[in-house]
């Protein structure tokens, strides 16, 4: 009976501490990027995906894996040359460590978006660079960057954003993503950070 009852008080205490979070969450909108309008707005589409072959949905949620974990890789990287580049240069950074043809391409990139009416998808220009560009800007600053890296060489760090750069391809243009791969893809990710160590 003691056992019994130990379990009912963890399911209970579980299900307390998931709504407590759940309001949490909720309160501080975390991981509820959705508004009123859009929710009303996937009425819409719900019809119309049930259109969708079984295999690409299923496909689509399989990829959404890898879209989390390059989304979190890449503004986490945007972040990291940010806040960097502040240190070294002041706010100042974007006009005097950015190569210039990265900031005529990100200015292009913000141009299209507000000349097609576009709200401002970031206040940050480097939120409008490429993956790529993003590599150009720690190679055109790595004197900054490589105190950064443990015991690695600029082209051993420039080849892993390449790689990255390259994998990205698959998941930012809807294609599934060989087994392969998403293993290549874990490992750089890996590789990366322990750069980083």
């Amino acid at each position: 009976m003691t056992e019994e009852r130990d379990i009912e008080l963890f399911v209970l205490k579980n299900a307390a501490m998931t709504r407590s979070l759940r309001q949490i969450f909720n309160a501080e909108n975390i991981g509820n990027s959705r508004g009123a309008l859009e929710a009303q707005a996937d009425s819409l589409v719900s019809d119309y995906l049930k259109q969708v072959d079984f295999k690409v949905l299923v496909n689509a949620k399989r990829m959404s894996e890898f879209y989390m974990l390059f989304y979190a890789l890449e503004n986490d990287i945007r972040d990291l040359i940010e806040s960097t580049l502040i240190e070294s240069f002041g706010d100042d950074w974007w006009g005097v460590a950015v190569p210039q043809f990265v900031r005529d391409n990100v200015q292009k990139n913000y141009d299209r978006e507000a000349a097609e009416g576009l709200p401002p998808r970031s206040d940050r220009m480097i939120d409008y660079s490429t993956f790529g560009e993003l590599g150009e800007i720690v190679k055109e600053n790595w004197e900054i960057f490589s105190g950064m890296f443990s015991n690695a060489t600029r082209n051993r760090v420039l080849r892993l954003i390449n790689r990255l750069n390259l994998v990205r391809g698959p998941i930012a243009h809807c294609n599934l993503l060989p087994e392969e791969e998403a293993i290549r893809l874990k490992l750089a990710i890996r590789d990366w950070y322990k750069l980083m160590e």
